[in-house]
């Protein structure tokens, strides 16, 4: 703040500093989009490690081809992702009533009022809702106890208790919830929709906040435990005991209140289900575009269905163009039609036809064959999976130890827990694909299953495209993403050459950070980047309009395809 002198002295003024120091956004963060057993399904999760995983989505699932790609990647080294479930949607005009077991639905817990103690109407039901849909939530159960902070009940007006205490188990993963001293006002902090705001299991009916009041004590020292069970301790001793009629669930048991029993539905998802075609909202925020939520992800990965969905309902086109505006890069699997070398390369030469042409496939990169793993759902049976689980965990994993400029690829690329590729490859069936864009993953002598390609979709030597290697255009990605957030201060800052100069001072001390790491060519800053902004670039008719352009060029490292050596023979020495 400008100070303002009325008396004869010092004055100390504190000048803000000019540096705004631009820092490198993350490039390891992928984004898997497939089907799951269970897990929220109206938004991004993001996760920092299979247990993550195991505890929102349910872990492996034989039919869920994302589960075993997101294990993957972790075994491959991984760190963080951000995971989208998909379920088929029923779009029928006149669903069935009740539903038939095509779709998805969630499964539902009635929780009644003993009829002792004057309950049993339909109003004194309290109704639970899992939280997602599938079968999963058929497995939960539903319990309610009144030894919470109130008076004691020979103080109170008989029936003018107002809390209780819920408990809710998870009886498929051990998982139990409790909450205590729920208040029957819905309008309470302690309301049956306020306190459940934090479950990760269940969800209250809609309008359905009390529980009407029970006068029974319950056994000192029990807690809920598994299936219709609880602990409790005689005579010093520990002992489980069945509790008939105190949990509730969705199936219909002779100690339960009827539910609505969770099914995961037999139809698989479509092309509408993926991008979010004819589904309400309208905010391009349903299908995989719900990663507009996510703050960032570097990597999308379509394990399975998605990317096999067929020639009209294809969905990786509209996929890469999304990753064009996201900044990311889509890790294609090979076609299903790509049982042998022959029908890749025919795929890839004049006339055939890659998973995806055109500009957006700069952002996409494809890899062939599929591996070979144990399946853990299987007893450990080798079976095929699609690659991009793997490869997404060796992309995080090459950016952590060496940075997202050097090449995913070579023999510091090992496939983790991969028996071996699906299809063996010797190195002429390698030189027919990798000229056409596709990368190969190889099993070679003494190094073992590893990454053999670093090319991007439009990496064909007859395209002649400057984003042909997937380490050149994810740097170029690194440094977008990362100038974007790091000039935002920028915005309404006085168009002139004081705000030019700090943009150099900013932008222009990133790059020579890259620059000393190692990821440009060249020997000094000239050569290696360029950082302009000033009068040159910035005309009165820009600066009318209120444009600051700002140039930032870099020489990208290019990986070394092929290392020729040269030998030649020397002939003896002539002396003369």
């Amino acid at each position: 703040m400008p100070i303002s002198p009325t008396y004869p002295g010092v004055y100390i003024d504190e000048l803000p500093s000019a540096v705004r120091t631009i820092i490198g956004v993350p490039t390891s963060i992928a984004a898997f989009v497939g089907t799951a057993p269970r897990g929220a399904t109206d938004q991004p999760v993001h996760i920092t490690s299979w247990e993550d995983y195991e505890q929102e989505f349910g872990g492996l699932a034989a039919n869920s081809a994302m589960s075993y790609a997101v294990y993957q990647f972790y075994q491959n080294g991984g760190s963080e992702a951000e995971i989208v479930r998909i379920l088929a949607l029923d779009r029928r005009d006149s669903p069935p009533s009740p539903p038939d077991d095509k779709y998805p639905t969630a499964a539902t817990i009635v929780v009644k009022r003993a009829a002792e103690n004057g309950g049993g109407g339909a109003g004194d039901n309290l109704t639970l809702t899992a939280v997602s849909k599938g079968a999963w939530g058929t497995k939960l159960r539903a319990r309610v106890d009144y030894e919470t902070a109130e008076q004691p009940e020979l103080a109170k007006p008989a029936g003018t208790r107002t809390t209780y205490n819920l408990t809710i188990c998870d009886t498929g993963t051990g998982v139990v919830e409790r909450y205590l001293n729920v208040s029957t006002d819905p309008a309470s902090a302690r309301g049956l929709a306020n306190v459940l705001t934090s479950s990760r299991l269940v969800r209250p009916l809609k309008g359905e906040t009390v529980l009407p009041p029970k006068f029974e004590d319950v056994p000192e020292g029990e807690f809920p435990f598994s299936d219709g069970k609880y602990k409790t301790k005689q005579n010093g001793n520990e002992v489980e005991k069945d509790k008939e009629g105190n949990w509730y669930s969705s199936a219909a048991q002779a100690h339960t209140a009827t539910g609505t029993t969770g099914q995961d539905g037999t139809e698989a998802p479509t092309k509408e289900d993926y991008l979010g075609v004819g589904v309400a909202p309208a905010d391009g925020k349903t299908g995989i575009y719900q990663l507009r939520k996510a703050d960032l992800f570097n990597m999308l990965c379509l394990p399975g269905t998605p990317g096999q969905l067929g020639e009209s309902d294809n969905i990786l086109s509209e996929a890469a163009k999304f990753c064009v505006d996201e900044r990311a890069m889509l890790i294609v699997d090979p076609p299903a039609a790509w049982t042998d070398v022959r029908a890749a390369a025919k795929a890839g030469a004049p006339g055939g036809q890659l998973p995806l042409t055109g500009d957006n496939a700069k952002n996409a990169a494809v890899y062939f064959p599929t591996v070979d793993l144990p399946d853990p759902e299987k007893d450990n049976l080798v079976r095929a999976f699609p690659p991009c689980g793997v490869v997404a965990g060796i992309w995080a994993r090459t950016d952590v130890q060496r940075g997202v400029w050097k090449a995913p690829a070579g023999i510091e690329a090992s496939l983790g827990g991969v028996n071996r590729p699906s299809l063996p490859m010797t190195d002429l069936e390698n030189g027919r694909l990798n000229p056409l864009g596709i990368n190969c993953l190889r099993q070679l002598p003494v190094v073992g299953n590893v990454v053999w390609g670093a090319r991007t979709l439009v990496g064909a030597d007859l395209l002649a495209n400057q984003w042909k290697y997937v380490p050149v255009r994810r740097l170029a990605l690194f440094i977008e993403e990362s100038l974007f957030r790091g000039t935002q201060w920028v915005v309404f800052e006085p168009n002139d050459e004081p705000l030019w100069s700090l943009v150099r001072l900013n932008v222009g001390a990133f790059m020579n950070n890259l620059f000393r790491q190692g990821a440009f060519q060249g020997r000094t800053p000239q050569e290696a980047y360029l950082v302009r902004c000033d009068k040159t670039n910035n005309p009165q008719n820009d600066i009318d309009r209120g444009i600051v352009n700002i140039l930032v060029g870099f020489a990208p490292l290019k990986p070394a395809e092929f290392v020729i050596i040269h030998i030649q023979q020397l002939a003896g020495q002539i002396q003369v």
